[in-house]
């Protein structure tokens, strides 16, 4: 029995009847990839990705990096993967609500025969097209976002937004929450208990569990290989250079506890528009130990965060944050802006990490300060996020999955 099927629980494929499932996505996403080879291999769901754009796969731009990426773990591996529309999907790129379009979705759907659709998001044309056909077909469709209360929307944005989802949310049979802030999110807008599924946000925790013991034993080689101080704690953010995300706030924090004499190095992993300033600001005011690796690709990821001793994300407005589980299945403490949708679900107070006010640089200074300064409480809380991340995993996924599925059997029955 290999590590993917103990994650999987107790019971075997076999044991269940086999669904055919459909994601509606916008490209291939290095997070959900994983999640559909899962599904597919080990919970009796076989899973077709019905993708509206190629351009992940050709090292597309990503305005996030302000620059090309192309992702070093394969995309495609696993499940079934279809390209609405073909050569136009390698011609479509994510803009407004028209920019795809993809009216192939329309016969995919109606002749798929598949158990049910999950669409993902609301944003785009080709959203509402995947659940009108599903509702023409008669297909049970199934709606996941990332929506939490605490995201900042103007005032006339908000008015607007509620009666008119309340509308397109009548046409879901369910909805599969990412976490408890989603799950509140869905309740605000009067969607009862019973058709709220947990499907948690996660990533592929096997991988970066095992990557992570791997290589933990190199950990004097990867600080040395980055430029790290052998000896110093080191804080590490991994995340796009950009205002929402604040690294600055970081950096600042940062800068004060180092003149406080805390002893600590920083490594910032990523690029983005605020990179030269970030850079500069390290430069002209002589802060110490602070390290640039660039762009870390997932494969090596595991091995940089394992050379680290703490996370940190102080974003605003931030949806979720896909690399806390990464950092956690590292086994590190994590400290987190309180506007972060995982941070409900993710960090408890004292346990496994800290949470602070999005914008607080003195809240994330005194957040990080007893961590630092004991190795003791670094340990148990590393432990403490390790605990935690692997039961937020696919298997969880593929439990709600299962369970939204037969719920709305059960319901169109009666």
């Amino acid at each position: 029995m290999n590590d993917r099927t103990k994650e999987s629980g107790s019971q075997t494929q076999s044991d269940w009847p086999t669904y055919r499932i459909a994601f509606v996505n916008t490209h291939p996403i290095q997070y959900f990839a994983p999640l559909y080879a899962y599904l597919t291999r080990y919970c009796g769901l076989y899973t077709t990705a019905l993708y509206l754009s190629d351009f992940s796969l050709k090292g597309g731009q990503d305005p996030g990096f302000g620059r090309a990426v192309t992702w070093d773990v394969d995309l495609l591996d696993g499940y079934e993967a279809k390209f609405m529309g073909g050569e136009k999907a390698s011609r479509r790129r994510v803009g407004g609500f028209f920019s795809m379009v993809a009216p192939q979705l329309w016969s995919e759907i109606r002749q798929g025969a598949y158990d049910a659709v999950i669409v993902h998001g609301h944003n785009l044309a080709a959203h509402h097209i995947a659940q009108a056909a599903c509702i023409a077909s008669g297909t049970p469709v199934f709606s996941r976002g990332e929506t939490h209360l605490r995201l900042a929307r103007p005032g006339w944005r908000k008015a607007l937004r509620k009666p008119l989802l309340k509308m397109h949310y009548r046409g879901f049979d369910g909805f599969l929450a990412i976490g408890s802030a989603n799950a509140a999110y869905y309740r605000s807008m009067g969607i009862s208990a019973d058709k709220i599924f947990h499907v948690p946000y996660t990533v592929e925790n096997t991988r970066f569990i095992a990557a992570g013991v791997t290589v933990s034993a190199d950990r004097g080689a990867t600080r040395a290989k980055l430029g790290m101080d052998p000896n110093l704690p080191a804080i590490i953010y991994a995340s796009k250079f950009d205002r929402r995300k604040h690294p600055d706030d970081l950096l600042a924090a940062y800068s004060k506890l180092r003149s406080d004499g805390v002893a600590a190095q920083l490594v910032l992993v990523g690029t983005g528009v605020l990179e030269d300033t970030l850079k500069r600001h390290v430069l002209d005011a002589s802060i110490p130990d602070v390290i640039f690796p660039g762009f870390v690709n997932q494969a090596e990821l595991p091995s940089v965060y394992a050379a680290s001793d703490v996370f940190v994300l102080p974003s605003s407005n931030e949806p979720w944050g896909l690399v806390v589980n990464e950092a956690m299945c590292a086994g590190l403490p994590i400290v987190l802006s309180e506007e972060i949708g995982c941070a409900d679900d993710l960090v408890r107070n004292g346990v496994n990490g800290a949470t602070f006010a999005a914008g607080d640089v003195d809240g994330l200074m005194n957040a990080l300060r007893p961590i630092l300064t004991d190795a003791k409480l670094r340990a148990a809380m590393g432990q403490a996020s390790l605990e935690r991340i692997r039961s937020w995993s696919y298997a969880e996924c593929g439990t709600g999955i299962r369970a939204a599925i037969e719920a709305t059997r059960a319901q169109r029955r009666l």
